[in-house]
């Protein structure tokens, strides 16, 4: 996988299309988005009484020539959006070579998207592996597409995590915009993982890279089928059936993670593995509003 051209076309989609934080309200250090709280920009917010203390130069004189009282200018705070992305980089997420590009395109755009926005990003890779935790990976590690090697790389004892038991070993910084990249093929409740993302304030996004040979699967016969994320086999015999309660399963399972991201809140859209990037997002995340088009 070339990450380097991944990351270079990905940086030119995040001039065309980007992350929900135009239109959010924020907290956090100096920057260019508007906040919560008051402080110097140029877009007036508000006005109180003057008091002892407060700096004359905010006076606003036009309102004391008017009524005879001192009044104080209050200025909307400009910050830099605090972005948390929460990457799942388990088996699963390279599960075909469409997939796991489509999984990397999705990494580095949004790090792209959130560096335009001047953004304070953070980096959380979730492995999976049992004994192997959520480890942040320092943003200059990621541009230099220096990726930790995954536990199964270095000899995991094929054990695995679920998404909530990674989610709830990651503190998540309070009033952040928070980005889930998973195929959220994983058995954890969707009410306890959405709580997890949307919790101490703030707002989350679902992206979920998927293939269509998970979708619509063309299994017939006895088929060996592996679990990816342990790598223990078994034979199966698969007929029409079988095939059938996989797909209601299958559509289950999403129905009850859009119901529980809805139900907090959050942002979710899955993007398919077949054809170009925007085309992908364009399908789902753009109508819905998980992301944004100029």
């Amino acid at each position: 996988m070339n990450h380097a051209e991944i990351h270079a076309r990905m940086k030119l989609a995040a001039t065309i299309v980007h992350l929900p934080v135009r239109h959010a309200r924020w907290t956090g250090s100096s920057g260019g988005l508007a906040g919560r709280g008051t402080g110097s920009s140029l877009e007036f917010q508000d006005q109180r009484p003057y008091a002892p203390g407060d700096d004359p130069r905010h006076i606003n004189w036009q309102a004391h020539a008017r009524t005879g009282t001192y009044t104080l200018k209050l200025w909307r705070e400009e910050v830099s959006p605090r972005i948390d992305l929460v990457l799942d980089h388990s088996p699963s997420m390279r599960l075909g070579d469409g997939k796991a590009r489509r999984t990397w395109e999705l990494t580095y755009f949004t790090i792209e998207s959130a560096l335009r926005a001047g953004g304070q990003i953070r980096v959380i890779r979730l492995s999976r592996a049992a004994g192997h935790g959520p480890e942040e990976v320092p943003l200059a590690q990621a541009l230099a597409h220096d990726w930790p090697a995954t536990p199964r790389e270095v000899g995991s004892d094929g054990e695995s995590t679920t998404l909530v038991d990674d989610l709830s070993a990651i503190v998540l910084r309070p009033g952040a915009l928070r980005i889930l990249v998973s195929d959220l093929l994983d058995p954890s409740p969707p009410k306890r993982g959405a709580a997890l993302l949307a919790g101490s304030g703030g707002r989350a996004i679902v992206l979920a890279p998927t293939s269509r040979a998970e979708s619509e699967p063309d299994w017939s016969g006895n088929v060996e089928f592996e679990d990816c994320e342990t790598g223990k086999r078994r034979l199966q015999r698969v007929d029409e059936a079988l095939i059938g309660r996989y797909r209601q399963a299958y559509g289950r399972h999403f129905a009850a993670w859009r119901e529980a991201s809805l139900r907090h809140g959050i942002g979710m859209a899955r993007i398919g593995d077949d054809g170009d990037f925007l085309d992908a997002i364009r399908a789902e995340a753009i109508p819905m509003g998980v992301l944004e088009a100029d």
